[in-house]
C-alpha cells in the first residue's frame, strides 16, 4: 500500500513538473528565442524593418487619427444618442494592432516620443471603457442605436457581425506585446478587465451564454494571457471557445462551425478566421496537452499543402467570403490570397513546428514570408494590398489604406516581431530556421550562446554563423535544410519541379567539411563548442522551373519560375510586350542579374521567350524575345499593368494577342474583377 501511494505520488509529481515546463514554455516542446534577444543586421529585412518603423506605424497611427478611430473611443466615454455609429464594428482592433507594432519595434529600437504617444491613446482607450469591463466603442457610444453589426444587446451578434471577442483578441495581443516592451500594465489592465467581463458572462456556468467567436482570434490571446497572468480561467475560456464551436446556433462553413473542431478534416470558410482559429488550437492544446487538438489541425493542414496552397504560400481562393475554395481550386487573376491570411498561415505554420518540430513546416512559412505576405506591403512601407493576386490585367494597384484596415494594421504589428522567428531552442538543440543576418544572445540549458549570422540570402546562397558560447559547452545546432533546396517545392504533391536539377548543400566546420543525415529536414552538428567556432553553410541557388498539380485547372500547362525561396513574375515595366502573350520555352535556359538600384535591390531572372500574336487576317504570328522576371514580393511598385506568376509553357494554354480591332473588348471579357472593390468588402463578408 505505501509503495502504491509513492508512486502515485511520483505520478502526480512528474506531471506537476511536466505541466510546469508546459507552462513556461508557452506550452511547446520547443520554445522561441524572443525577438528581443535576435538584432537583424539584414540588407533585405533591415529595409522591411526601417520602413515599418519609420513610415508604416507612424502611417497607421495617423490613418487612426484621421480616419475617426480614437474619436470613437472619446464618444465611447460621453455616450450620446446624437452619436451616428459608422464605420466597422471592429475598427477598435486597428487601434490595439497598431499598438502592437509600435511595442514590438520599440523594444529593439526605444522610442520614449512613441512610447509617450501611446500613452496618450491608452487614456483615451482607458476612459471608455464601462464600469465591468466592457469595451466596445461601436455599442457604447450610443447604447441607443449601436452599430448595425451590433445587436440590441450585448453578445447578441457576436457570432456573425458584432466582433466583440475578435476586439477582446486583439486587444489582449496589443496589451501583452505593450507590457513586455514597457513593464506598464495601463493596457494591460485593461484589457483583463474585459476579459474578466467577457469570463463572467460566458461559458458553460450558471446564468453564463454559450456563444463563441464569429471572428476567431480570442483563442490564442486567451492562451497568450493565461501565460502572462497564470490564471488558469483564460485558458478555459479558450478551449471553451473551440469546443463549442459547432455546437452553437452558427454552424456553417464561413466560419468553420460546420462541424465540431475535432471532426474537421478539410480548409473551408473564411481563410483569415481559419488560420487564427487553427493557431489557437495549437496553443489551447500544446498548454493543455490535448492530442485530439494536434490531430485534427495536422490533419486540415495536410489538406491545405496537398491541395489549397498557391505556390506564393497564400491561402484564400476566392473572394466570395475571402474564403478558402474546393480542393485544387487555385484561380490566379480572381485569387483573393488576403495579407492578413497570409500573416495567419505564418502562425499556424510557426507554431505546428513549435509542436514537431519539423522543418516542412517552415519551408511553408518561409515561402509564405518571402512571397505571399510582403507583398501585401510596399518596399516604402505606405502602400497596401488586401488581395494578392497570382496575375492582373492592370486592374490591381496598392492602396494607401483601406476602410477595412485589417491589413495594413495586420502587417504594421507583423513585420517587427520577424527577428523572433530565426531561431528556437529544445534542450541542448539549437534551431537555425531562418537565414537573415542578425547576432543574436540565446539560452541553451542556462548558458548563454552569442550567434551571428551573416548572409546574403535570399539572393545568395551563403551563411556564414559564428558560434561564441560562454566557455566551452556542448550543443547541438540544428541547420534547416529548405525543401526547394531537397527538391521539394512544397511538402505533399502540388507542385514538382520540371527541370531535373538536384542542388546541393555543403556545410563546414572552422574550414571542415561536416556531414549529417538530416534530422527532420534538420542538418545537425552536435559537438563542444568553443569560442570563434565558424559554420560555413553554402546552398545552391539555381532558377528553377515548377508545374502544378494537372487537378490544378488554372495552372495547367503552364509553369512558374523561382529561385531560393523567392517566386518570380512577368510584369510590365521589365518588358515591352504583352507579358500574357508568353509562351516559355520547353527547355528554358535563365540568367540571373542583380540590379542594386532597383527595387531596394533584387535579382532578376531573363529567359529566351515567345509571344503569340494574331496578325489582321487571323493568322497566328510567333516572335522571339527576351523575357525578364521580377520577384513576385516586388510587382506593382513601378505602376499597374500586366503581371503573371503562371507562364504558359504547352501551346494549349497559351494566350495570344489579338488583333488591335478587338484586343480591347476580348481582354474584358476575360477578366475577373472583384465583386466590390479591392479591399474585398462585401455586405455579408468583412474581415
Amino acid at each position: 500500500m505505501k509503495r502504491a501511494m509513492i508512486s502515485a505520488l511520483l505520478v502526480i509529481l512528474i506531471c506537476c513538473v511536466q505541466a510546469q515546463k508546459r507552462i513556461e514554455n508557452g506550452g511547446y516542446p520547443i520554445t522561441p528565442v524572443p525577438f528581443t534577444s535576435v538584432k537583424v543586421t539584414d540588407t533585405f529585412w533591415g529595409q522591411r524593418l526601417k520602413a515599418s518603423r519609420e513610415v508604416t506605424i507612424p502611417l497607421a497611427f495617423g490613418k487612426c487619427e484621421e480616419t475617426g478611430r480614437y474619436d470613437n473611443f472619446v464618444k465611447a466615454a460621453n455616450p450620446s444618442p446624437k452619436y451616428k455609429v459608422g464605420g466597422y464594428s471592429f475598427d477598435d482592433t486597428d487601434v490595439y494592432k497598431t499598438i502592437e507594432g509600435a511595442s514590438y519595434s520599440i523594444q529593439t529600437y526605444p522610442d520614449k516620443k512613441l512610447e509617450k504617444y501611446m500613452d496618450s491613446v491608452l487614456t483615451i482607450v482607458a476612459a471608455a471603457q464601462e464600469p465591468d469591463g466592457y469595451l466596445y466603442t461601436a455599442r457604447t457610444m450610443n447604447p441607443e442605436h449601436p452599430h448595425e453589426w451590433a445587436g440590441s444587446k450585448r453578445w447578441e451578434k457576436v457570432e456573425e457581425l458584432s466582433h466583440e471577442f475578435y476586439n477582446l483578441g486583439h486587444m489582449i495581443e496589443g496589451a501583452i506585446a505593450h507590457y513586455q516592451a514597457t513593464g506598464k500594465r495601463n493596457f494591460l489592465d485593461i484589457a483583463i478587465k474585459y476579459a474578466d467581463c467577457v469570463e463572467r458572462e460566458i461559458g458553460n456556468g450558471p446564468g453564463k451564454q454559450i456563444k463563441v467567436p464569429g471572428h476567431q482570434i480570442a483563442e490564442m490571446a486567451l492562451a497568450k494571457l493565461y501565460l502572462v497572468t497564470g490564471e488558469k480561467k483564460y485558458l478555459q475560456l479558450a478551449r471553451f471557445f473551440i469546443d463549442r464551436r459547432g455546437y452553437t446556433k452558427r454552424i456553417d462553413a464561413y466560419s468553420q462551425a460546420h462541424k465540431p473542431v475535432l471532426e474537421q478534416d478539410e480548409a473551408v470558410g473564411h481563410a483569415v478566421r481559419a488560420a487564427y482559429m487553427y493557431s489557437g488550437i495549437a496553443d489551447v492544446a500544446a498548454l493543455t496537452g490535448d492530442t485530439d487538438y494536434i490531430c485534427a489541425i495536422d490533419r486540415i493542414w495536410e489538406n491545405v499543402v496537398a491541395k489549397k496552397l498557391y505556390v506564393t504560400g497564400g491561402i484564400g481562393a476566392t473572394n466570395r467570403g475571402e474564403a478558402f475554395g474546393e480542393n485544387y481550386e487555385l484561380p490566379n487573376m480572381s485569387a483573393y490570397c488576403e495579407t492578413c491570411a497570409a500573416i495567419g498561415n505564418v502562425y499556424w505554420n510557426y507554431r505546428l513546428f513549435l509542436l514537431h518540430g519539423d522543418s516542412k513546416y517552415y519551408d511553408v512559412l518561409e515561402r509564405t514570408l518571402y512571397n505571399g505576405l510582403i507583398s501585401g506591403i510596399s518596399l516604402e512601407g505606405d502602400g497596401f494590398f488586401y488581395p494578392n493576386p497570382l496575375e492582373s490585367n492592370g486592374q490591381h494597384k496598392r492602396q494607401p489604406w483601406f476602410g477595412c484596415a485589417c491589413c495594413p494594421s495586420n502587417v504594421c504589428r507583423f513585420i517587427p516581431s520577424l527577428p523572433g522567428y530565426i531561431y528556437a531552442v529544445r534542450d541542448r538543440d539549437i534551431y537555425v530556421n531562418l537565414f537573415v543576418s542578425n547576432t543574436s544572445d540565446m539560452k541553451v540549458q542556462g548558458k548563454n550562446v552569442l550567434l551571428t549570422q551573416k548572409t546574403g540570402y535570399p539572393w545568395k546562397g551563403d551563411i556564414q554563423i559564428d558560434v561564441n558560447p560562454k566557455g566551452r559547452q556542448a550543443f547541438t545546432l540544428k541547420i534547416r535544410i529548405p525543401g526547394w533546396l531537397q527538391g521539394r517545392v512544397t511538402p505533399g504533391d502540388l507542385y514538382r519541379y520540371t527541370d531535373n536539377k538536384e542542388l546541393s548543400y555543403q556545410i563546414k566546420v572552422n574550414g571542415q567539411q561536416v556531414e549529417s543525415l538530416l534530422d527532420n529536414g534538420y542538418f545537425a552538428i552536435s559537438r563542444t563548442w568553443e569560442k570563434g567556432d565558424v559554420v560555413h553553410i553554402r546552398f545552391d541557388m539555381e532558377p528553377r522551373t515548377v508545374r502544378a498539380n494537372h487537378k490544378v485547372e488554372a495552372d495547367r500547362g503552364k509553369i512558374s519560375v523561382e529561385c531560393g525561396p523567392i517566386v518570380y513574375c512577368a510584369e510590365w515595366p521589365d518588358n515591352d510586350f504583352s507579358v500574357l502573350s508568353v509562351l516559355m520555352n520547353r527547355k528554358p535556359e535563365f540568367t540571373v542579374e542583380r540590379k542594386d538600384d532597383l527595387l531596394h535591390g533584387i535579382n532578376q531572372i531573363q529567359t529566351r521567350a515567345q509571344t503569340l500574336f494574331y496578325d489582321g487576317a487571323g493568322c497566328l504570328h510567333t516572335k522571339e524575345v527576351l523575357l525578364t522576371l521580377t520577384p513576385y514580393y516586388a510587382w506593382a511598385h513601378r505602376g499597374s499593368g500586366e503581371m503573371a506568376v503562371w507562364l504558359p509553357q504547352d501551346i494549349n494554354a497559351a494566350r495570344p494577342v489579338l488583333p488591335p480591332a478587338v484586343t480591347t473588348e476580348s481582354l474584358k471579357s476575360k477578366v475577373i474583377l472583384p465583386e466590390k472593390d479591392a479591399a474585398g468588402l462585401f455586405e455579408w463578408s468583412t474581415e
